[in-house]
């Protein structure tokens, strides 16, 4: 006895084209939405990677200063300044990793969910 899914796709072809046709279709938004989270998750990391690379640059002035000239006026500004872009940069990196990543596809996982239960429940009948 043949599964009534394939009787209806050997009857009529074009609902199978129309149904691949639609995971098609979904797929490409759903890859469109993950690699536009991607390219964001990306973008944050590379920002908060360059205020870190600033406030390196910045602690290594402070600190040739605080050599250079012991009675610095304001020796606090020397450590405030590099942790501005220090404090920045962990913040958005932290952002970038904060990123759901678990919920891409998730459409598409639904779909294949309920078209296998009702090929089950359409082979149990």
């Amino acid at each position: 006895m043949l599964h009534p899914l394939i009787r209806l796709f050997a009857s009529r072809p074009q609902l199978l084209v129309e149904h691949l046709s639609a995971y098609a279709e979904l797929f490409a938004e759903e890859f469109a939405s993950a690699s536009a989270l991607m390219k964001q998750r990306w973008t944050l990391q590379l920002v908060g990677g360059a205020c870190l690379a600033v406030a390196a640059t910045l602690a290594g002035v402070a600190v040739m200063l605080l050599v250079a000239l012991p009675t610095v006026a304001l020796p606090w500004a020397l450590a405030l300044v590099p942790a501005v872009p220090g404090a920045l940069g962990l913040w958005i990196i932290l952002r970038a990793g904060a990123a759901r990543a678990d919920a891409q596809f998730a459409g598409l996982r639904r779909q294949l969910a309920a078209d296998a239960a009702l090929m089950r429940s359409a082979g149990e009948s």
